[in-house]
């Protein structure tokens, strides 16, 4: 059975929950928690929160390679990023790295190229 975007997010942190025992740099890995089914009102208290649609999954707020920070996005199957998607990357591609994964393992690896 494939695994759904979620499942590989969960294992992903779960992961980095156990690399940020030895090197704290993982502790500063988060998720944004932008996407998801809500009911209405939930979505319009989020909206005024500051949610923004199009933000990416996951932020490594940690310099390298000149650049600010890693953002990464978790897609599964085929499914690709949204035009809201698209456009929070072309806005900061000059200062971010940006990655899709379609497995944690990918993130993974990814991550630790990164650090």
């Amino acid at each position: 059975m494939k695994q759904t975007e979620s499942q590989h997010q969960r294992a992903l942190f779960e992961w980095i929950r156990t690399k940020q025992v030895r090197d704290g740099r993982y502790s500063k890995i988060f998720a944004i928690p932008n996407g998801g089914k809500r009911d209405i009102r939930t979505a319009a208290n989020l909206k005024r929160e500051g949610v923004l649609s199009g933000v990416w999954d996951i932020f490594v707020p940690i310099p390298n390679y000149g650049l600010g920070g890693l953002w990464l996005e978790m897609k599964a199957g085929k499914n690709k990023l949204t035009a809201n998607q698209i456009q929070f990357r072309e806005g900061l591609t000059p200062f971010y790295r940006f990655e899709v994964c379609y497995t944690w393992i990918e993130a993974k690896n990814v991550i630790e190229e990164w650090l």
